[in-house]
């Protein structure tokens, strides 16, 4: 590609773009499938590790709690990357910065693979983040050489919808393979990914981009600020359930790091010529709406990777018995996809989330009405929902986002990549905290009202007490001894009632986060139609 003379027309969209040639037909299939495969790739380790986590915590020498920062640290770095990352490929250019990162992040796989423990598992997924962080953008950068020139629009869409795959693609490998001699099987697959993808993308290149020095001093100072203030504010919200919000102080202790690095890292970048963040932009009445749902719509997809597997998993089921579930999930996620590009339209994509939104608390309201017999069968149409609503609203919604930037200015490109990756990822971790956390807390509240009907000496407790205490006869000869088990099992059966009901709660409260997302896009949609129609009334 390097003797190929470039028309104008095949010139990079800006700095750290690749240029688009004319391909043929085999090579835009190409580097369709390799855009397609780095966008299935590039979540799927951190997946497979956090689907897992409860598993392997053991085999790293962690307790679960401890174990809950892992998933916080990927979500903070891939959060904050782009801070770094779009001028860094503007600068560097975009082979030095993907396969840079791919290859630091094989190595710490390796280095993990070899000397498993806390260190090495927490500096895999801070390289993971990183890594993420550029294989998004590379994703969408392969599609967009593919693609005929009409067509590109959707490279963004169809690429970012890809990166959603990660979980139900992790929830889909059999937990025999990776559980091989304490877990090696997962790490070995966590470190063939990147070694994958790097062969994968030095075998076929990306054309070249055009590089321009973009980096100030400044810029270096507020990611420095930045990034470590996101990192932390992740760690609080992986953490905080864990260790329970207001009983550590360490929690607090991070939280202030967190205020203070972001709230210097915010004041350099209010007062800079040319910031990285443009909080004026940020700040419009569109763009904060565009914030909002985005992070709102995240919040609500916790149903699905919190809400619905912690209700399976506290009536003991595992990720082999969720295959059928989540096959339909990565189906109905490739609905979404095509229902997204056949009907891709600019004055659709608020009717989009709005279709999402209705979609996700739809399911979410099917699924409140569950109980303790409930299994994966049960949850096919809500989950398959989800998996619709999820890459109907994500590429839409990125893409308003990247409109209205182009309309006021290609400067603010760092500034809405950065913040669409925070609502997505802070979102995540985020809904998954405040469900967990309210979840936790109304099943106290329920086990406490159901507690009130059992009453010592009620016919239908003695009734239950005494079944139970027969049945366990046959392996408890002593009476006192089986009918002290027979209340213990009684208590586990209140506790596990008590946490389904509580789910439930869960499952109406993520409802409502989703109907105040289709309130708030329809009052955008109906405002927008009463100022078009009193314009063209106007004489």
């Amino acid at each position: 590609m390097t003797d190929y003379a470039f028309f104008a027309d095949e010139q990079p969209a800006s700095p750290g773009s690749p240029y688009t040639p004319r391909l043929a037909r085999t090579q835009r299939l190409v580097y369709g499938t390799v855009g397609v495969l780095i966008g299935l790739m590039s979540t799927f380790p951190n997946a497979l590790t956090n689907v897992n986590l409860a598993n392997i915590s053991g085999s790293l020498g962690l307790y679960v709690a401890q174990a809950s920062c892992l998933p916080a640290l990927y979500f903070g770095m891939n959060a904050s990357s782009n801070l770094a990352l779009v001028k860094g490929r503007a600068q560097f250019g975009i082979p030095l910065i993907s396969q840079g990162l791919l290859a630091l992040y094989a190595l710490t796989a390796a280095v993990q693979l070899m000397w498993p423990g806390l260190l090495m598992a927490a500096l895999a997924r801070l390289t993971n983040g990183l890594a993420a962080g550029a294989l998004n953008s590379l994703c969408i950068f392969y599609l967009l050489v593919a693609l005929p020139v009409r067509a590109r629009p959707l490279a963004l869409v169809v690429g970012i919808s890809l990166t959603q795959f990660g979980t139900p693609l992790a929830r889909l490998i059999p937990v025999e393979l990776l559980a091989l001699n304490q877990w090696w099987g997962l790490h070995c697959l966590e470190l063939a990914v990147p070694l994958a993808l790097l062969v994968v993308t030095l075998i076929f290149p990306l054309p070249p981009s055009e590089r321009v020095v973009t980096f100030e001093r400044t810029d270096v100072l507020s990611i420095a600020l930045l990034m470590p203030g996101i990192v932390l504010a992740c760690i609080v919200l992986g953490m905080g359930k864990a260790y329970w919000w207001h009983d550590t102080p360490l929690l607090g202790e991070l939280s202030m790091a967190c205020a203070l690095l972001i709230a210097a890292g915010v004041l350099i970048e209010a007062n800079r010529e040319r910031p990285l963040l443009r909080l004026q932009w940020l700040s419009a009445v569109n763009i904060a709406r565009f914030i909002g749902v985005a992070f709102l719509m995240r919040l609500a997809l916790a149903e699905q990777t919190f809400g619905s597997v912690g209700l399976l998993a506290a009536a003991g089921l595992n990720n082999d018995q969720m295959h059928d579930l989540f096959e339909l999930v990565a189906l109905s996620m490739v609905t979404g996809i095509i229902v997204t590009v056949t009907t891709l339209q600019e004055r659709r994509l608020p009717l989009m989330v709005v279709l999402a939104a209705t979609c996700i608390g739809v399911a979410a309201l099917l699924d409140s009405q569950s109980s303790n017999l409930t299994r994966p069968h049960q949850l096919y149409l809500s989950q398959s929902l989800i998996g619709f609503g999820t890459t109907l609203f994500i590429g839409p919604v990125l893409l308003y986002g990247f409109i209205q930037m182009l309309r006021q200015g290609r400067e603010n490109m760092i500034s809405l990549v950065v913040v669409f990756s925070i609502t997505q990822n802070v979102g995540a971790l985020a809904g998954s905290a405040i469900l967990g956390s309210y979840q936790l807390e109304r099943s106290h509240v329920q086990g406490a009202a159901l507690s009130d009907h059992l009453t010592i000496g009620a016919s239908d407790v003695s009734a239950r007490l005494a079944t139970g205490s027969a049945a366990l006869r046959a392996v408890v000869p002593d009476p006192l001894q089986a009918a002290v088990q027979s209340e213990a099992l009684l208590a586990r059966s209140l506790n596990e009632e008590a946490t389904i009901l509580a789910f439930n709660n869960a499952f109406q409260l993520l409802a409502g986060v989703a109907g105040l997302v289709v309130l708030m896009v329809s009052l955008s949609i109906l405002r927008r139609h009463l100022f078009q129609t009193s314009k063209q009334k106007e004489p």
